[in-house]
């Protein structure tokens, strides 16, 4: 039978740490997260029950953005954002990158934009048509 790592007050959770760094609102979200394959560790889809440490680098995806980060501490409570932003240091190229994404984004044009105001009836219409179908 194989021994069970013991956790020392240098390892947690990981999913116990992305609640509390707040990344995920509850462990149940950061769980399902991590089993999904949205956040790994050092490049490794792992469990959530897997312990980290300081100095792990941690890719968490939340579409449509990708945040890279490296873990500076552990706390084992929910405290609040100014506190948890302290947990973690987020890499430049990461940070770089969901600027421009966020950019891209905000000038895209929107799904149903009208120049000359409020549709009309036949718009009205159009677009209950087209929301039926699908």
């Amino acid at each position: 039978m194989a021994k069970k790592e013991i956790p020392s007050e240098e390892s947690q959770r990981l999913d116990k740490w992305l609640w509390a760094a707040r990344f995920y609102k509850t462990r149940g979200l950061a769980v399902e997260a991590i089993s999904g394959g949205k956040v790994h560790l050092n490049k490794n889809r792992v469990k959530p029950s897997r312990t980290i440490k300081p100095d792990d680098v941690l890719s968490i995806s939340k579409p449509p953005y990708e945040h890279i980060i490296t873990i500076l501490g552990l706390s084992k409570q929910r405290r609040p954002a100014p506190e948890a932003q302290q947990l973690y240091v987020e890499s430049e190229a990461s940070i770089e990158k969901r600027k421009k994404l966020h950019e891209e984004i905000k000038s895209q044009p929107l799904g149903f934009r009208y120049d000359k105001g409020r549709p009309n009836k036949r718009d009205r219409r159009h677009i209950i048509k087209f929301t039926r179908k699908s």
